[in-house]
């Protein structure tokens, strides 16, 4: 066990350079650690500049707690409290460095998040479990199913034995794949010369950076309004109604945050309406590494390979944009079979998978006089 564990919540400075900055740095750099040791890199782990602009987003509020031994930050708890919908969620990301793993201060950082959590009238708690693709491959580890959905993490690794111990049940997987960038010449005039016969010269595609022309932001809105409507795990977990002010707003702090997005859309010419967009994410300090987005085509158009069309023309657009991207990452539900599929031509591997756990926290109970 380790020693004195005290648990406090993280100043969060104005600046990464200021003199008050070292414990945040501290608690940036164990998220770091953490990942290079998941997945042997360290792309998915947050910039110190990075995490502070994404600690102002105006949509969600977020908390750190950290675990100190003798001082020195050992474990951080990231707390995600939604604000513009889902008022009873929160959601956690806990790191622990890995020479203090099984030694308690996973379970008191723990312990002390779901307690902020309540006191902030949250009751449903999520959080994810990471498994590269290695662990997948050991037949002998035993599979743990979710609630629903597809897929499977291995069942004895450290993580799903911690969440299932501290009550957490598995409710979805999230499959992990990353693609090398840029395309090959040759793959991509391949691929849109069969997104191009099937679609038979019925649509168009329309480009855009960071900001949606206004003659398509309500169609955009309706867009991502569709994109839960699928029935797949996870896709429905926000229940915020989208519109061109809410979208206008989200573009704002996207900007302010230094991310770039990347879109393109494709419209239905003989109505005249958009039915189709794809997005990628940018960040400020980390050109090299980008990360797929939504991408959504309405029911009634499916079949036309509008998914390969789109998703296509955007990853070279990137390119054109931002050369300097060389991997790019995506999350997808194991039961999305086409955008699987249209991935798998891409080029995408899989890296591993994602496991989303839930607990439900009861109410305090009456106070005692």
């Amino acid at each position: 066990m380790a020693g004195d564990v005290r648990i406090e919540q993280l100043w969060i400075p104005d600046s990464v350079d200021g003199p008050d900055a070292a414990d945040f740095l501290a608690a940036v750099e164990v998220g770091r650690k953490v990942r290079m040791q998941t997945w042997g890199s360290d792309d998915l782990a947050y910039a110190p500049l990075e995490k502070l602009l994404e600690l102002a987003d105006p949509y969600e509020r977020q908390v750190i707690l950290v675990a100190k031994v003798d001082g020195v930050i050992v474990g951080t708890v990231d707390i995600a409290l939604p604000l513009a919908d889902n008022h009873d969620l929160a959601e956690f990301t806990l790191d622990i460095l890995p020479e203090f793993q099984r030694q308690g201060v996973g379970r008191q950082l723990l312990e002390a998040a779901e307690h902020f959590a309540r006191d902030e009238g949250r009751h449903t708690i999520l959080i994810d479990t990471n498994h590269p693709g290695a662990t997948l491959s050991d037949s002998g580890a035993g599979q743990l199913v979710p609630g629903s959905g597809l897929g499977f993490v291995p069942l004895g690794s450290r993580e799903v034995e911690f969440a299932r111990l501290t009550g957490y049940t598995l409710q979805h997987i999230e499959q992990f794949s990353a693609c090398t960038l840029p395309l090959d010449s040759k793959l991509v005039a391949g691929l849109e010369a069969e997104a191009a016969e099937a679609n038979a010269g019925r649509y168009r595609l329309h480009h855009w950076t960071d900001r949606c022309p206004e003659q398509w932001l309500e169609a955009v809105a309706a867009l991502e309004n569709s994109a839960g409507e699928d029935g797949i795990p996870g896709a429905e977990d926000s229940d915020m109604v989208f519109d061109g002010g809410i979208l206008r707003q989200a573009e704002e702090v996207a900007i302010a945050q230094g991310r770039r997005t990347v879109v393109t859309a494709v419209e239905h010419l003989a109505s005249g309406t958009l039915v189709g967009l794809t997005t990628i994410s940018v960040l400020a300090l980390r050109p090299d590494v980008v990360f797929q987005d939504d991408t959504v085509v309405l029911q009634a158009h499916r079949g036309n390979k509008l998914g390969l069309l789109i998703k296509v023309a955007n990853m070279e657009r990137l390119t054109e944009q931002f050369p300097d991207a060389r991997v790019l990452y995506t999350w997808n539900a194991p039961e999305n079979r086409y955008l699987l599929k249209v991935n798998q031509q891409l080029g995408f591997s899989t890296a591993g998978v994602t496991g989303i756990w839930q607990k439900e926290l009861p109410d305090f109970g009456p106070s005692v006089s």
